[in-house]
């Protein structure tokens, strides 16, 4: 069962490395850059958001809605930070995309400004930057695993369960002992952890505490103890427990 998990996970990230640009629908601007201290300082991120959107892509910001169509399908979305590499005298811009496994897909040249004040000097270095995006000329274009991706991957899971129930106990065993690997993508103030199918498992905070979370919207908290992580929260008056492997 193992090899059988092994082998649909290669074929998946084989399948998904082949992606293009043109092949991702949607981008989520993060509320706040690294190189600010506030949300959406001098207006760097709703600039950066109008301008994926001027250069064809659907871009929102990271507390708006998501189109309904994401929630089975997080890979079908980037997610689009601006890094600041200024100098004494030079504020530099760079784009970068990210993929839902929080790999960099794309890196725009390096936008420059000469400008003083804070504000100007961003928006400029920031549109000089996207001078790259403009020149991808980008066009969304579906890949066909991501139309037919419920048809592949329902009748696997159909199987491998058939199979858990015709095998002996000590079989069937092993997938109850595996831990679900979680994948986190950055957000302002902490993450949010997908699954492999892909979704979004929780939205957890940073606190002060060394590899303690609180988790959104749920009364409760994700831990690591060893090399696990354990997520302990309450719904409806019952108290869950969870235990993952967790890749930041």
């Amino acid at each position: 069962m193992k090899k059988i998990l092994l082998i649909a996970l290669f074929i998946t990230t084989a399948s998904f490395a082949q992606k293009s640009i043109n092949n991702y629908k949607y981008v989520i601007v993060p509320s706040k850059f690294d190189f600010v201290k506030e949300k959406d300082k001098y207006q760097t991120s709703s600039l950066t958001k109008f301008l994926f959107n001027k250069y064809g892509f659907a871009a929102f910001l990271e507390d708006e809605k998501l189109p309904e169509e994401t929630v089975n399908n997080r890979c079908l979305v980037l997610t689009g930070v601006v890094k600041d590499d200024s100098g004494l005298f030079t504020t530099k811009s760079i784009v970068e995309l990210r993929d839902c496994y929080n790999k960099v897909v794309f890196t725009s040249q390096v936008g420059r400004s000469k400008e003083k004040e804070y504000k100007k000097a961003y928006h400029e270095a920031i549109r000089n930057a996207f001078k790259s995006i403009e020149a991808l000329k980008y066009k969304y274009v579906p890949l066909q695993e991501d139309v037919v991706t419920k048809n592949k991957e329902v009748p696997a899971l159909a199987v491998i369960s058939k199979a858990a129930e015709s095998t002996p106990a000590e079989v069937v065993e092993k997938p109850a002992k595996a831990k679900e690997q979680l994948f986190a993508q950055p957000i302002a103030n902490g993450f949010q952890l997908v699954n492999m199918k892909p979704e979004v498992v929780f939205q957890v905070l940073k606190t002060n505490v060394k590899d303690v979370f609180v988790i959104k919207d749920k009364n409760g908290i994700l831990y690591k103890n060893g090399n696990s992580w354990f997520a302990e929260y309450y719904n409806k008056g019952d108290k869950i427990e969870k235990q993952y492997q967790i890749k930041f």
